[in-house]
């Protein structure tokens, strides 16, 4: 059988965009409390939820935080980054899927986000404080956009036909 998705989320997820320019205005406490009880729920590898999140508001401490990776700019312009915390024995996969509902989530609810990646390790560990075994090698810039940040034309996407094999790969 097959079933039509429905069509106002099929369409937001193929029009969801990293937004690097933000209004200059915090993000509201109830917008924030829904984005993360919508992160919250996010699937996890046999249900673990083997993360955890901090909100970095603090101008000094989100520079510090840029400073633990590279093309960071998106972070010292935004109001806030979510700094995704992976925990013992969790999966960076998750974290993926966190970060990506952290997105949606936020377009839905009229907020810009942008994925971070934070290239040093060691850097992010020490701004965030972290305790032994646990990592941060990602982050979601969050905020209202500004009015010139109205996401441009994609570059589009490769065809199909380059990405999609059966069987194995290589295989059409």
């Amino acid at each position: 059988m097959n079933a039509s998705p429905a069509p106002e989320m099929y369409d937001r997820i193929l029009r969801l965009r990293a937004l690097r320019n933000y209004a200059d205005h915090p993000v509201d406490s109830q917008d924030l409390s829904q984005l993360i009880e919508a992160a919250r729920w996010t699937g996890s590898s046999k249900n673990r939820q083997n993360w955890s999140f901090i909100v970095v508001d603090d101008p000094e401490q989100k520079e510090a935080l840029a400073a633990a990776g590279d093309f960071t700019d998106p972070m010292r312009n935004a109001p806030m980054a979510i700094a995704l915390v992976q925990e013992p024995e969790g999966y960076e996969f998750d974290t993926g899927r966190l970060a990506q509902n952290i997105m949606l989530a936020a377009d839905a609810l009229g907020l810009a986000t942008c994925p971070i990646t934070l290239h040093r390790d060691e850097v992010a560990s020490e701004v965030l404080a972290l305790p032994e075994g646990r990592r941060c090698r990602y982050a979601v810039t969050v905020g209202y956009p500004a009015e010139s940040a109205a996401p441009g034309k994609m570059g589009g996407r490769k065809p199909v036909a380059e990405l999609l094999y059966r069987n194995r790969y290589g295989a059409t």
